[in-house]
């Protein structure tokens, strides 16, 4: 029998993580969502990622660490990369989309973003006073 599990992320931000997962190809869909795992088993989740095949991925705020956990059947995961390397990803993708907010807002533009051979990206950015 399958079950829900839960996955502890650093996650804090809730625009930059469907931001990261809009970047990585996916459709999230925010508000109380019931994200489907085994036999038609649910659990409610503010992010929610329904999937054709498999269980739907989730992600639901723990207010004790005001985080966004990952939540989803594991035994139904069937995304073409194990769910380490998806949080990796997500992960990287959800600090580059806070890091470009950041400068964006202290007015610094891109200059040069490269996604290197190692699977990380540089950025240069750079600000003219006046």
């Amino acid at each position: 029998m399958s079950h829900f599990s839960t996955i502890k992320t650093k996650l804090r931000q809730k625009d930059h993580l469907l931001q990261a997962l809009v970047d990585l190809g996916y459709l999230p869909e925010e508000g109380q969502k019931l994200v489907r795992g085994y036999r038609g088993q649910t659990v409610k989740a503010e992010l929610s990622v329904p999937m054709a095949k498999g269980g739907d991925i989730g992600f639901r705020l723990n207010p004790s660490t005001n985080t966004y956990e990952l939540v989803t059947d594991l035994d139904l995961w069937s995304q073409s990369i194990p769910v380490e390397r998806f949080l990796s990803k997500l992960t990287q993708q959800y600090a580059l989309n806070t890091v470009l907010k950041a400068t964006a807002d202290e007015g610094f533009e891109v200059e040069k973003q490269a996604n290197n051979l190692d699977g990380s990206i540089e950025l240069v950015v750079t600000r003219w006073d006046p």
